[in-house]
């Protein structure tokens, strides 16, 4: 039997400058999520888009999504399997194509997490870990492009 979970939060845009969207820079894209107790998240549209760069915009919340969910399915995976992970960064990009009409796509993301493993945990068996970890992750099951992974290992010490 599937889990079925609801996630629910409140989006507030705050763009409004005194005429509304009377004209494409006459409004800002300013707005805020909210989500229970957790802090907002101060969003905007990128730059390119009009919106501000001190702001979150859809498109790095997106690839933030699949780089977190990445790491928790990582890390999940090693704990059964028994690969002590003692540290995880990473530096994910993706690509969005925009087209002449103003539609547009995120046309492929690549997550590049650098694991820091125990002393003495087999190198392969944690690199071989990922492959899983792409299979259990919601987001990366979610999107319509593909998600690669560069990841690169190393022993503490």
């Amino acid at each position: 039997m599937a889990l079925e979970q609801q996630f629910t939060l409140e989006l507030e845009w705050m763009g409004d400058r005194g005429t509304g969207t009377s004209g494409h820079r006459d409004y800002g894209r300013e707005h805020e999520l909210r989500a229970g107790e957790r802090p907002p998240i101060a969003g905007s549209a990128d730059r390119v888009f009009r919106g501000h760069d001190d702001r979150w915009n859809p498109e790095l919340l997106l690839l933030g999504a699949l780089a977190e969910c990445h790491m928790m399915s990582y890390l999940h995976v090693a704990a059964g399997a028994g690969v002590r992970v003692v540290g995880y960064r990473d530096a994910p990009s993706a690509d969005l194509v925009v087209e002449s009409d103003g539609s547009g796509r995120m046309t492929g993301a690549v997550l590049r997490p650098e694991i820091e493993l125990a002393e003495g945990v087999d190198l392969e068996l944690a690199a071989s870990l990922h492959e899983r970890a792409a299979q259990l992750c919601f987001i990366a099951n979610s999107v319509a492009f593909p998600v690669r992974h560069e990841p690169r290992h190393r022993l503490r010490g």
